[in-house]
């Protein structure tokens, strides 16, 4: 008796088993019907819609009278090329769906990196040096040797060496004009200290 409540046993862990095989199976032969339905399914639809279209136009070409043509052209031909449209946009889709998943990663490095570039090229970087900041509190600033005066943030003084603040009794001894980018007026307030 106990040899056979063991084989007993050993058969329903058998069966257990191969229960366990044909679950674990059915969705593997599941997911490989649904891949191949992915891949290939477009081109399927595409064929259904061309064989449609061609029992369509078989059927009007027997036929002599236009109300006799139109139940091919409506249950057939025009069912048929509306398959082919929407078989091309599956087909379409798996490939761009493919070409995302195999892995452009390198293209979208490569893509970023020169986006990045791009926008270092584009946008004017904020100004660092000691010069530049040396008149960021002034009303007018001017470089050494130049004719011209120009308000503190003048993207033609930015980043020079040697931007000094200049007061209104500067600009007139030196007879400074006015910087034609930035129109800094001539009424504008001195920085205090800045007369020299």
């Amino acid at each position: 008796m106990a040899g056979s409540t063991n084989s007993a046993g050993s058969t329903g862990k058998a069966n257990s088993l191969s229960e366990r095989q044909r679950t674990a199976a059915a969705p593997s032969a599941i997911e490989g019907l649904r891949r191949l339905a992915r891949t290939h399914g477009g081109w399927l639809v595409g064929l259904c819609g061309a064989l449609l279209c061609a029992v369509g136009w078989y059927g009007v070409s027997g036929e002599r009278y236009e109300a006799r043509q139109l139940p091919y052209l409506a249950s057939a031909t025009i069912p048929g090329a509306a398959l082919i449209v929407a078989g091309a946009v599956l087909v379409v889709g798996t490939r761009r769906g493919t070409a995302e998943a195999a892995g452009t990663s390198v293209e979208n490095a490569e893509l970023r990196r020169m986006m990045g570039r791009l926008y270092e090229l584009l946008v004017e970087p904020e100004p660092t040096d000691a010069a530049a900041g040396a008149g960021a509190g002034a009303a007018w600033v001017t470089v050494p040797g130049g004719a011209r005066y120009h308000r503190s943030g003048c993207s033609l003084v930015r980043g020079k060496d040697g931007v000094a603040p200049v007061g209104a009794t500067a600009v007139r001894d030196r007879d400074l004009r006015p910087c034609r980018l930035c129109d800094p007026g001539t009424d504008g307030p001195s920085a205090p200290g800045a007369d020299g």
